[in-house]
């Protein structure tokens, strides 16, 4: 018998594809076949336009989704972060791998002076925005969009004080510099910090083998963060931040969920820490708080906002 070549697809940019070969390596330890095919999506070709006027469920995602589904790919390769929180039909989550860092870092021009003062600070997150600006409302932020290696180009090329970035991109294709700090106070994107692989829901062979990748306590975290942001209905695009965490020591998880407007003004938070058996829900229960305490409102605010 001819054992089938996994085709693995991937966006072309380079974290991308750091990640697509990450997981064909770990497919060929395993004793399979594999080959990388790149496909360029529709949010690297758009780069003049803010994510959320792109409408941005999936808009990093619906290029190989569409591949998948005509057969060009086997499995896709994502940044976990970047996918809806519902699949297309037909298409099933088959792994998610250990996490890197969760952490946001501010990568800085000079010194950090800026940071008592006015300064400017580039995202193209509005997680990020939203929650820069709780912190300091006298900044501005401005709008940084494209891969990783796009950003921090425009950033040197800027007058910028600094940009936000996930630590794990960054490290990943090894671009963090030595002027960055942590940003251990901004609650991360659901998921960030994790790769997930999809597979077509009727492709057993890939799903096995996929499947052997998987990461549980990465796979039940990530579950707990998208749960959360699935109940507040966010997509992509409001600032919802969302961070699970095991303690193997208590045998419990920790998670911290916030909902902020746009402008940053306002901030809606929850801490909440349960047994191991309790995570089914932790993320739907964390959310349906928050929705009852102003979330509904802020939801609706922010939606109207993103319309106009």
């Amino acid at each position: 018998m001819v054992q089938k070549v996994i085709r693995i697809g991937t966006r072309d940019s380079e974290l991308a594809l750091w990640q697509a070969h990450t997981v064909q390596k770990k497919l060929n330890n395993l004793g399979y076949k594999t080959e990388i095919i790149a496909i360029k999506s529709e949010g690297d070709i758009l780069l003049d336009k803010p994510l959320y006027e792109l409408g941005i469920t999936g808009i990093f995602t619906k290029t190989l989704d569409i591949a998948m589904i005509n057969g060009q790919v086997d499995i896709a390769v994502h940044s976990m972060k970047d996918v809806p929180t519902a699949l297309p039909i037909g298409i099933v989550q088959a792994a998610v791998l250990a996490r890197a860092t969760t952490l946001d870092i501010l990568v800085h021009k000079g010194t950090l002076n800026f940071l008592e003062e006015n300064g400017t600070i580039a995202t193209g997150s509005l997680r990020r925005q939203a929650q820069w600006l709780y912190k300091y409302p006298n900044h501005t932020v401005v709008d940084l969009r494209g891969n990783v290696n796009t950003r921090m180009q425009k950033l040197n090329e800027s007058d910028w004080n600094g940009a936000v970035f996930a630590a794990a991109g960054l490290e990943r294709i090894k671009l963090k510099p030595t002027d960055f700090i942590n940003l251990d106070w901004m609650i991360p994107a659901p998921a960030q910090g994790a790769m997930v692989v999809v597979a077509m829901g009727n492709d057993d062979f890939c799903k096995d083998a996929v499947s052997q990748l998987n990461d549980v306590e990465t796979e039940i975290c990530t579950y707990i963060e998208r749960q959360f942001l699935k109940t507040l209905e966010g997509g992509c695009t409001a600032p919802i931040g969302a961070l699970a965490t095991y303690c193997e020591l208590e045998d419990t998880f920790t998670f911290k969920g916030a909902l902020l407007s746009i402008d940053g003004k306002q901030k809606l938070e929850i801490e909440k820490i349960v047994p191991v058996e309790g995570w089914k829900k932790l993320g739907f229960h964390c959310a349906n708080e928050i929705l009852e305490n102003g979330g509904a409102e802020l939801m609706k605010t922010i939606k109207e906002t993103l319309k106009n």
